[in-house]
């Protein structure tokens, strides 16, 4: 007989604030990626392993009915390590598409209907084997929406640290901050280790 999974809560604002640090990534297991050959060279690195925490930032928009014509930046991350892609330079971004139809490697993030969408009008590709961590937190008995602080504080017990001010920040820049690089890297970091921490490898 199939029985209801029970509700489950995720920690709110007060309490999470409470809770030890996550730690995240530094810039020394980052590596920036903006010309065809780094990107050649991530995609070694990366298709060595099953899965990988997936994010794209775009530039913010001010007004209303403005369209965003990115993404602008890519971040895909294993375990251990990494990579934020800027999507300026034609051969960084065609390895990007194809890191993103790889088949066989699960791509985990959150709340990822908005990328996925600016992904295929950009990238002209259609990612294979993403999978958005809230249907695996629904299954569970999660009843709202995880986002990435929620999912580390019930995983973990940890507090995941996001600057507003990076998140809000010029990513169509050529050049990106350590700011920017680290906000964006451990967004997919933390997908990657949530994802694991689900035991998610095989589901995409």
């Amino acid at each position: 007989m199939h029985t209801r999974p029970t509700p489950k809560t995720v920690p709110d604002k007060d309490a999470i604030a409470l809770l030890p640090e996550f730690p995240r990534l530094a810039l020394g297991a980052i590596t920036l990626v903006s010309t065809g050959a780094q990107a050649q060279a991530a995609a070694q690195a990366l298709l060595q392993a099953p899965l990988w925490g997936f994010d794209t930032e775009s530039k913010p928009t001010f007004h209303v009915g403005q369209q965003s014509d990115g993404p602008h930046v890519l971040q895909l991350s294993t375990l251990e390590h990494a990579w934020v892609f800027q999507l300026i330079e034609p051969d960084c971004v065609a390895v990007a598409a194809q890191l993103l139809a790889a088949p066989g490697i699960v791509k985990a993030g959150f709340g990822l209907g908005d990328d996925h969408k600016r992904i295929v009008r950009k990238l002209g590709v259609v990612p294979v084997g993403v999978l958005d961590l809230n249907t695996v937190f629904r299954a569970q008995g999660y009843r709202k929406d995880m986002g990435v602080k929620g999912a580390v504080a019930a995983l973990f017990a940890q507090r995941f640290i996001k600057s507003k001010k990076a998140a809000t920040s010029n990513w169509a820049n050529a050049r990106l901050t350590d700011a920017q690089l680290v906000y964006a890297a451990n967004d997919a970091y933390a997908a990657a280790r949530v994802a694991q921490a689900l035991g998610v490898v095989g589901q995409g």
